[in-house]
């Protein structure tokens, strides 16, 4: 596993800490108006990419082909002598300056010096009765590269990248070349240079211009913008809008929203503003809002999804009181008499979706729940009892490792009330007991055992999080965490 980080939170249920599932879209993402998600990569993730990215160029660069170089030269008392030169082969290709820098408006720019490459290659030259061939070295120094590339979104709010511009110049080219007739090919050999260096300069953009779009934005694809939680929910992360370069950083914006599967609509309140702290030792930081979680509870809400029942056989043997009608008529006498000898069960439910508040103290949900009581009758029709309205505070702490997301909920004091009641009335202290043992002893282990399995990331391939910190703002998380990848 990988190291893991954690904040304070209290409650939200069984879903509510799939809304965090999302976090990793941001790494490559955008900005826009009222996103549910922002990101921001800083100057220590822009070098990281660099890193990668350059690593990855000096790879290609090092299997470039080039062409074969043929020709004629008038050559004084020789008059025109024909040329060829073939087999290039790069021995290596060193890139060992090399920058990159946000554009504000456009996107990044990488940029690098100073790099060098040595070849060797087969030459031969023929004039009527001279014949000669053999090989040649060739270095080439003081390389300069610089690309621009354009980061946008495409239509399904998918990440783009492509190469807006592309320079390279080489200013040294030192070609050797091995023959018994060294000063007549000393006579045509900086023709040869001069074409080498026209060639190898437009080799080099093609190569970067072929690396963005084989290479980095099909890495982007990996990213999808819709994910499928379960049969009830998903989370959208498409980008609202393209990355905004600033001039020490790329941010972004996702929708960073919960939608339901079988009728998506849109939700009734809006993401708050949120405001990234300039800070600066992480790769990447994270605003999650309100926004995020709390479409989720609203999603699951209205699908039912957040309604649990408790039954007799879900009560350990050892404790005395039992649900069913002779059990508990010592709390509710009417019970004996209207519903004599039958099992009952208990139907926990939400009376609102539940809403999330975040502030530098604290993460808190204070749902409103309804405990539903029926008796079992004999034909397994259910008859209503009572109605008992629960308030209380959830607390909850949530963890980060490489790739996944964990969370553990803690249950606190509850609040009861008599809503309603067919049987007549009673207190509802003498139910607190039961109420409570359900709920912590039943319903929570229920919650924390799935929150433990862990929910992962929508991270692109082959990247993992490292360092992960997550700090409560006002009306949102912030989570930071620097990047592995391969």
């Amino acid at each position: 596993m990988g190291e893991r980080s954690a904040a304070r939170m209290p409650r939200g249920g069984l879903r509510w800490l799939l809304l965090l599932g999302c976090l990793c879209a941001l790494a490559l993402c955008s900005s826009g108006t009222s996103p549910g998600f922002v990101g921001r990569i800083t100057a220590p993730g822009l070098d990281y990419a660099r890193q990668v990215a350059v690593a990855g160029l000096r790879e290609k660069l090092a299997r470039l082909v080039l062409p074969d170089f043929s020709g004629s030269l008038h050559v004084r008392v020789f008059g025109q002598v024909d040329y060829h030169f073939g087999r290039l082969t790069i021995q290596s290709f060193q890139l060992p300056n090399s920058a990159v820098a946000p554009v504000p408006g456009v996107g990044l720019r990488l940029t690098i010096t100073n790099a060098f490459t040595s070849l060797t290659g087969k030459w031969k030259v023929r004039k009527r009765w001279l014949r000669d061939s053999g090989s040649f070295d060739l270095k080439v120094e003081r390389i300069s590269i610089s690309v621009t590339l354009r980061l946008g979104s495409g239509p399904a709010g998918r990440p783009t990248v492509s190469t807006s511009n592309c320079s390279a110049s080489i200013s040294d080219v030192d070609m050797h070349i091995s023959g018994r007739f060294g000063w007549l090919y000393n006579l045509f050999h900086r023709s040869i240079e001069s074409a080498f260096r026209e060639a190898m300069e437009g080799r080099v953009c093609d190569e970067v211009r072929s690396s963005v779009s084989t290479k980095l934005q099909p890495f982007l694809h990996t990213l999808p913008v819709t994910a499928n939680i379960d049969k009830v929910a998903g989370i959208d992360y498409s980008l609202v809008g393209p990355p905004v370069a600033t001039d020490s950083s790329v941010d972004l914006a996702l929708k960073g929203e919960f939608f339901s599967i079988t009728h998506r609509s849109p939700a009734p309140f809006s993401p708050p503003t949120m405001a990234l702290p300039e800070a600066h030792d992480r790769m990447l930081y994270f605003g999650v809002s309100t926004y995020f979680f709390n479409t989720a509870g609203l999603v699951y809400y209205t699908a039912g999804a957040l309604t649990y029942a408790i039954t007799d056989d879900m009560i350990p043997k050892d404790i005395q009181l039992r649900l069913n009608t002779t059990s508990m008529a010592a709390l509710i006498p009417q019970l004996k008499l209207l519903y004599p000898n039958m099992a009952m069960k208990l139907r926990v439910s939400p009376s609102s979706a539940p809403a999330l508040a975040i502030t530098p103290e604290m993460l808190s949900l204070q749902p409103l729940v309804d405990v539903q009581a029926f008796a079992i009758l004999p034909n397994s029709t259910l008859a209503p009892l009572f109605i008992i309205g629960v308030s209380t505070t959830i607390s909850a702490q949530v963890s980060v490792n490489a790739t996944k997301i964990y969370g553990s909920l803690k249950l606190g004091r509850m609040m009861m009330s008599l809503k309603h009641s067919d049987v007549g009335p009673f207190s509802v202290q003498l139910m607190e007991a039961l109420i409570n043992f359900s709920a912590a002893g039943i319903l929570m282990p229920q919650v924390n055992a799935r929150l433990a399995e862990g929910f992962p990331l929508p991270l692109p391939d082959d990247v993992q999080l490292s360092s992960v910190f997550l700090r409560l703002q006002q009306g949102f998380l912030l989570f930071g965490a620097d990047v592995r990848y391969g």
